[in-house]
């Protein structure tokens, strides 16, 4: 994190033991030995300072937290009053559609903070409902009302306003898609062309909240993976997922995802274009003319 994120960060775990505590703010100062016109500053969203070391400590030692833990360096989760760290690697199983119910915890967990996502094929949430039913055919755990459920709640979340999202993608990926390839060799023109024409509509209507880079896979390679803000680095691994909560792995990743970023053949203002001519080759060689002008 930088200085600013580790900034914000204190100040909502500090407005959590506020809160936890039951006093007024002025009361809390007073347990810190505090003068109540310096916890307002350093609550104040325009601060950019962390406090000293000494309150630092009183405010660790008095309300049973660890300054670690107010710094952004560990993840907890509260129980009776008490901070319980999590571990640092975990094993998430049966991880197998795009509706996962933890999928959807961990984006609400890292709401305000950007989120780095590398998907394993086209992003779930720039899919449509056909492309996903044959992504997803034989999977027994996904129904079609998930599905339905699914292309409402992605959408639901792009369009709100505190969402920030990069995605790195494989052009590879992409025109293997185009050309119905590898695992999309039984899809129909039809589906791929409502698929391409659904992301440029989405990518141009989400921009700048969502950022969608290509990269080249014959120079770099990644694995799937989503970083969640400072929060967690989740690594897609078939049907389980890698969970890593320690601030040291979640840099390593999002410094990998960084650098796929400097390495992108294709920034976000560009891909709408390029897939547009993708589309345009797609409709030729299925045998369709191009529609007229504002049909």
């Amino acid at each position: 994190m930088d200085r600013a994120e580790t900034v914000s960060l204190f100040r909502d775990r500090l407005l959590q033991v506020i809160r936890r505590s039951g006093l007024s703010q002025s009361a809390f100062a007073r347990t810190v030995r505090m003068d109540r016109s310096t916890l307002s500053q350093i609550l104040s969203p325009a601060n950019d300072r962390l406090p000293r070391a000494d309150s630092l400590v009183a405010i660790a030692a008095t309300h049973r937290v660890s300054i670690d833990w107010l710094l952004g360096l560990t993840h907890e989760q509260s129980l009776d009053g008490d901070i319980v760290e999590r571990q640092p690697l975990e094993f998430e199983r049966d991880a197998r559609s795009p509706v996962d119910e933890r999928l959807a915890r961990w984006h609400e967990e890292a709401a305000g903070y950007k989120i780095r996502y590398v998907p394993a094929t086209l992003p779930d949430l720039l899919k449509t409902e056909r492309v996903i039913e044959y992504e997803y055919a034989e999977s027994v755990a996904f129904h079609p009302d998930e599905r339905r459920e699914a292309t409402r709640e992605k959408l639901s979340y792009l369009r709100r306003p505190e969402t920030d999202m990069e995605v790195c993608l494989s052009r590879q990926e992409l025109e293997g898609f185009v050309r119905a390839e590898g695992r999309w060799s039984g899809l129909g023109a039809d589906e791929r062309r409502e698929q391409i024409e659904n992301m440029i509509v989405l990518l141009e209507e989400l921009y700048p909240t969502l950022r969608c880079f290509l990269y080249d896979a014959r120079r770099h390679f990644s694995v799937p993976l989503t970083v969640f803000g400072p929060r967690r680095a989740v690594l897609f691994v078939g049907r389980m997922y890698l969970v890593f909560n320690t601030i040291e792995h979640i840099r390593v990743f999002t410094a990998h995802f960084d650098a796929l970023i400097r390495a992108a053949v294709v920034q976000p203002t560009g891909l709408p274009d390029l897939l547009r001519q993708q589309l345009d080759e797609l409709r030729e060689s299925s045998g369709r003319a191009r529609p007229p002008a504002g049909s």
